[in-house]
């Protein structure tokens, strides 16, 4: 800003040195003007959105023109954003106003083109130090070169292995090649760790070194070396979080001064746990995100619920009229709420009046167009409210609704359609609230109005304590934090590492960093868990053990799952068969040992049970339907998953020599797998691999050259 008060006139853009800095929310205003005067609804293009779009941009540092030259064909969002970054920008000029993001570009520019203003500053500034260095981005990386032009003086502390904001713009190339970028420099590798035990910085030390990009350093300390890394295998979700509370009430009837943290990779997965430590009254507070059901996502689709209840909730009603946007604006709200007012009626029967024509005695000043948004939405509740009725005796009627409340409001399609970071994980809060929904079908027989009531008394924030002993938070926001005890919960493939990594190295090995510095928040004690089945968009999939767990040290890991979890067969692989590995990954069987009473004769082995049924004309493969069990049926679960899980189906069918699920095989790059699902059939079979330190990978079998173990 000092730099830009006294030079800016150099750049010759028309700025003045007594130019105005917008904040966030005079940046907002512009950003709302800007899509009103477009004609562009709020409700179709957030103006959070927009103005997110832009700062990234600009973090590129790139130019309204520079945005608009690299959006894809037929990208109309983007090339609506594009509309929007030229006016707001057009804006800021003639208002003489710079936003927080200007101040870093106008002042690269300014240096960039004015010698006179980068000599003055090479001057002026002898040393310069530079924090938290693989957090930089590239226009912060110009600044610095266009500052240490003439002497480099320059020192830059940071951690590689720390570099976790690459969604952010941060460019990690940046300290990976500070040498390149400044050959003088000398390297201090600041190794002491001061925090951990030597057993946690192993862990930690032997995750990173599988990343290609990194400076290699080996942290050690003075601490005492520490108790091991404790492994825990949950058959479930419900599982891993009862399994987490129930060991934090132990250690808090030992002590309740060691402050104890829960970190996950996404804020969805928070639910579980909040439930678990709530039945155990264990007080805890949540950081840098709200309780789960009083996120945004979530409390608008109860607010549908409650209208397919009750369409008499006019509060329920104002929350989602024009939720997903659906062209009902605030003057036709007002309108609506005048007529209701006059009737003395709810929004809900105005609305009806309105919409069907049977209005008396009171006019409204709508256009045509407003009317039929009016009865759009009027359509969807109604349709909502017949779901409620049709689904009332069905196996899982709270479920239903609920997606029926996600999809056929149009909702999920919205969250789709925005596909921003921000919209992805509204998304995975509601495939969780879905998830919440089929649990309370299994457990209770109350119905909706029950499972509504569930929401809104969990969503009472009265009882968080901001000093609670137990921190929840995503691994993002521990970055800087410390804690005594750590649990580092959900290590499956897809959940940690993220989905959204499994195709692009370059995301994967940031995924490894965050699992770094998950790892090293934990002073004494660190947990790590995960289930072999989780439910994903209300159905239980099989969930796999993460490869982050393949790359830790197993003679630093004690396991207190019990014989049969994934950690007793990496230790001992020759001790399990293909078989039962795939049951186990697939979690298929229960960790838990049971001790055997019955003496008579065991079937414990497939061609034992197969002999069995031979014997009484059967098959072990052919389940004979339950008593009276109604036929399938398409519910709204299977229009959900259809509508963008992207959730295998595995039809495979162990026949001849085929690569079934269970056998294991070689691969020249991967080395040793076991096939997970088959899918396809000739030249089109697609095989699921997981490769011990390498994760799932999907192979097209007719060309990935696979051996079968003998």
């Amino acid at each position: 800003m000092r730099i830009l008060r006294q030079d800016i006139d150099k750049l010759e853009q028309g700025y003045k040195k007594t130019f105005t800095i917008y904040d966030t929310d005079d940046s907002m205003k512009v950003v709302k003007a800007c899509l009103k005067d477009l004609g562009i609804d709020e409700k179709s293009m957030p103006p959070r959105n927009v103005r997110n779009a832009i700062s990234t941009s600009k973090n590129r540092g790139e130019s309204a023109e520079d945005f608009a030259a690299r959006i894809e064909y037929g990208d109309e969002k983007k090339l609506a954003i594009a509309r929007v970054f030229r006016m707001y920008d057009e804006r800021l000029r003639v208002a003489n106003a710079l936003d927080f993001d200007d101040l870093l570009i106008k002042t690269v520019e300014l240096l960039r083109h004015s010698p006179e203003t980068r000599e003055k500053y090479n001057e002026r500034f002898k040393y310069i130090l530079v924090d938290e260095y693989q957090d930089t981005n590239a226009l912060q990386f110009n600044l610095i070169s266009f500052l240490t032009e003439r002497q480099q003086n320059i020192c830059v502390v940071g951690d590689d292995a720390q570099s976790i904001y690459g969604f952010r713009q941060a460019d990690i190339r940046n300290i990976l090649g500070f040498e390149e970028s400044f050959p003088a420099a000398k390297v201090i590798l600041l190794e002491q760790n001061y925090r951990s035990t030597q057993t946690i910085l192993d862990t930690a030390d032997a995750i990173i070194k599988n990343n290609v990009n990194q400076k290699k350093k080996k942290l050690w300390t003075a601490n005492p070396g520490g108790e091991r890394i404790f492994y825990y295998q949950a058959f479930d979700g419900d599982g891993e979080a009862r399994f987490v509370a129930s060991k934090i009430e132990e250690h808090q009837r030992r002590s309740l001064k060691d402050r104890i943290a829960i970190l996950y990779r996404t804020n969805a997965q928070s639910r579980l746990f909040e439930e678990a430590l709530r039945r155990l009254r264990i007080d805890y507070n949540i950081v840098g995100g709200f309780s789960f059901y009083e996120r945004a996502e979530v409390k608008d689709i109860v607010a549908y619920l409650k209208l397919a209840l009750n369409p008499m909730d006019d509060i329920a009603l104002l929350r989602v009229i024009n939720t997903p946007a659906r062209g009902i604006g605030k003057t036709s709200v007002d309108e609506l709420t005048r007529y209701a007012k006059a009737m003395g009626t709810s929004l809900w029967t105005g609305l009806q009046e309105i919409t069907e024509g049977t209005r008396f005695g009171h006019t409204v000043n709508l256009t045509p167009r407003a009317v039929k948004a009016l009865s759009h939405f009027a359509f969807v509740v109604g349709g909502l409210i017949r779901k409620v009725a049709e689904l009332r005796d069905t196996p899982h009627p709270v479920s239903d609704v609920v997606v029926a409340a996600i999809e056929d409001t149009g909702y999920a399609a919205s969250l789709r359609t925005e596909g921003t970071d921000e919209a992805a994980a509204r998304l995975e809060n509601l495939e969780e609230l879905v998830n919440a929904a089929v649990d309370y079908d299994k457990n209770e027989t109350d119905g909706l109005r029950e499972f509504i009531d569930h929401a809104a008394l969990t969503s009472d924030t009265d009882k968080y304590d901001s000093s609670a002993a137990v921190t929840l938070m995503t691994v993002h926001m521990a970055k800087g934090l410390e804690f005594p005890i750590v649990f580092l919960v959900g290590l499956e493939d897809g959940v940690f590492p993220h989905s959204r990594s499994q195709n692009d190295p370059k995301e994967l090995e940031e995924e490894r960093r965050l699992a770094y510095v998950a790892i090293t928040r934990a002073e004494k004690m660190l947990y790590i868990t995960h289930a072999m089945r989780r439910r994903v968009y209300g159905d239980e999939m099989a969930a796999e053990p993460s490869q982050f767990l393949n790359e830790m040290p197993l003679d630093l890991i004690e396991d207190l799952s019990g014989k049969g979890s994934w950690l007793s067969y990496a230790k001992h692989p020759s001790t399990m068969s293909a078989k039962a590995t795939i049951g186990a990954l697939r979690g298929e069987a229960s960790p838990r040992i049971e001790r055997k009473t019955y003496t008579g004769k065991t079937y414990n082995s497939a061609d034992a049970v197969n002999e069995f049924f031979r014997s009484r004309g059967g098959s072990a493969s052919a389940k004979p339907p339950a008593p009276d069990a109604p036929q399938s049926r398409p519910t709204a679960l299977d229009r959900l998953k259809a509508a963008g899980s992207g959730v295998p189906r595995s039809s495979a069918k162990e026949t001849g020599g085929a690569l079934v699920p269970g056998t294991n095989v070689i691969h020249q790059k991967y080395g040793r797998g076991l096939v997970l699902r088959r899918e396809g059939s000739g030249d089109n079979v697609k095989l699921t691999i997981s490769f011990p330190g390498f994760g799932q990978k999907k192979l097209i079998e007719k060309f990935a050259n696979l051996q079968k173990e003998q």
